[in-house]
């Protein structure tokens, strides 16, 4: 059975990091190290930091997820703003945004969003083929 941990943190920069590191924790206790340990939370970080800049639904929650089964990891973050779907866009070198969709396609097995009924979903997954990762039996 997969295990599975979800959390949800306000539409404010501020919270930006708390998402950071319970994403990291979560995969600390997996038994989830090293250079994917530091890919999820890197993208993590970029989809939540996306969320909290872009959605316009005022006074909503992002709302974060992995789902660890025996091959693969999925990292989902979530908000309220369902009709607009994040766009990747070649980014100049003046501007100082606008890679992070670039950086979840370069460091993520396979990545996407889709409409849910009240809300939208980008996702990431991670292959663990050759990752030694703790599926807890309490989950």
């Amino acid at each position: 059975m997969p295990a599975s941990e979800s959390f949800r943190i306000p539409k404010r920069r501020s919270h930006v990091p708390t998402a950071r590191q319970r994403v990291r924790k979560t995969l600390a206790d997996w038994g989830i190290t090293d250079e994917l340990a530091d890919a999820v939370t890197l993208l993590a970080n970029e989809l939540v930091t996306n969320a909290v800049t872009h959605c316009r639904v005022s006074h909503s929650q992002i709302k974060v997820e992995l789902t660890l089964n025996e091959r693969e990891l999925t990292l989902e973050v979530s908000d309220p703003d369902r009709d607009r779907l994040p766009q990747p866009h070649d980014s100049t070198p003046e501007e100082e945004g606008g890679r992070g969709l670039a950086l979840v396609a370069a460091l993520a097995d396979d990545w996407g969003c889709r409409q849910e009924p009240y809300a939208k979903c980008v996702w990431a997954r991670f292959d663990l083929e050759g990752v030694r990762a703790h599926v807890p039996a309490t989950l």
